[in-house]
């Protein structure tokens, strides 16, 4: 980075409740001597927010910047190294700022698990970021950093010299952020127009060059032999995510095929999900029941500290190759908000201050950080390992 960026990082969405959580985790975790800086719409929002961080951290700066005005946005991230946002729907609301970082050269993280905006970034900034030297980092919460990482940890136990079929399954305790459910319906809206984005990228984008192949591949409710538990395919961004790091990493093997689900323990349950899934997107295609929902959970809400102790994820990972099966499990405290908070801040420092691999343009936490942030999150209290 040009070495007249005066900001380590600036935070985007620091009023809501995730991007809270996330400026707390960086005024407590972050390096003596960071540059960062607080962003938003309402600037007595902004500085309630640097009040509630405490006396040291009375001097950050504060940028009142609207999400849609890109030319003040531009103004605001070339003088950072790092831009991270919690600003969601980001279908919606995102994509001005990832404008303005791919134009100016300024890394950018977010939270987003929409598919539909990560694809369409891609086609309208991929090209300028490699050219300035951007990194572009979609998915850097529980969407998706515990998959793709864990994916990433599997393969570099398994070491596979051929094809590899992997899963992943997912377990939680916890409830998501009224953000995380603004996108989910929003994204179940356009599934018409995240298909036909999502095919335009694949036409678009270069496949590996050595002649590798990696996609994501569905999957039927089963009961899972290694793991005791029954299957539901998640509708996820993961999926996609995994194989794209796949796709870019020599270390996934010859041909990487990887399915994604959620591990019930009864028949009965994985049926009730399915079912609850599907309300869901029936509800999503119906504008007034969807508006109705949205009132109902309102973005910037979220559980109170009590409630996040108490709420846990575990990801685990079976992966066949070479003859050998390898099972690793990916776990940690709350999944929705403080994990989450956690992941993108580290994200957003690792960017910052580590000796990541060289690379630009739209890209995975694995492709961009890798054993770093790996290493940032294992000694921060999420788990990767073997198990036996």
């Amino acid at each position: 980075m040009a070495d007249a960026r005066d900001l380590d990082l600036v935070l985007f969405g620091a009023t809501g409740f995730t991007g809270g959580l996330t400026a707390e985790y960086l005024a407590e975790h972050g390096p003596t001597g960071l540059r960062w800086a607080l962003a938003g719409r309402s600037r007595e929002k902004l500085e309630q927010v640097r009040e509630r961080l405490g006396a040291d951290h009375g001097e950050l700066e504060l940028f009142v910047v609207d999400a849609s005005d890109r030319a003040a946005l531009a103004d605001v991230v070339r003088r950072a190294k790092v831009a991270v946002t919690t600003v969601g729907p980001y279908q919606q609301l995102g994509g001005p700022l990832v404008a303005a970082c791919a134009e100016t050269g300024t890394d950018y993280v977010d939270l987003t698990g929409e598919p539909e905006f990560v694809d369409r970034t891609y086609l309208d900034h991929h090209a300028t970021a490699v050219r300035t030297g951007a990194r572009i980092v979609h998915a850097c919460g529980f969407d998706s950093i515990p998959h793709d990482l864990g994916a990433y940890f599997t393969v570099q136990q398994l070491r596979p010299t051929g094809p590899v079929r992997m899963r992943g399954v997912v377990r939680a305790a916890g409830t998501f952020s009224g953000g995380t459910f603004h996108s989910a319906l929003g994204a179940f809206s356009r599934a018409k127009q995240m298909g036909a984005t999502a095919k335009e990228r694949r036409a678009a984008q270069d496949r590996p060059a050595d002649g590798r192949s990696s996609r994501p591949v569905g999957g039927r409710p089963q009961r899972d032999r290694v793991l005791g538990r029954w299957l539901l395919p998640l509708p996820t961004i993961d999926p996609q995510v995994v194989a794209r790091s796949g796709a870019a990493l020599a270390v996934y093997g010859p041909e990487f095929r990887y399915a994604h689900f959620a591990g019930l323990k009864t028949l009965r349950y994985t049926a009730g999900a399915m079912a609850g899934v599907g309300a869901i997107g029936v509800a999503a295609q119906v504008p007034p029941v969807r508006n109705f929902l949205l009132k109902k959970v309102p973005q910037g809400s979220g559980p109170d500290e009590a409630k996040r102790a108490r709420s846990w994820f575990t990801v685990d990972f079976v992966a066949e190759a070479d003859g050998r099966t390898l099972h690793t499990r990916v776990s940690g405290g709350d999944p929705g908000y403080d994990e989450t908070a956690k992941m993108l801040a580290e994200s957003a420092l690792c960017l910052a201050f580590d000796d990541n691999p060289v690379t630009a343009g739209s890209v995975t936490t694995a492709q961009a950080m890798g054993d770093n942030l790996l290493a940032r999150l294992q000694a921060r209290g999420i788990t990767f390992a073997v198990v036996d």
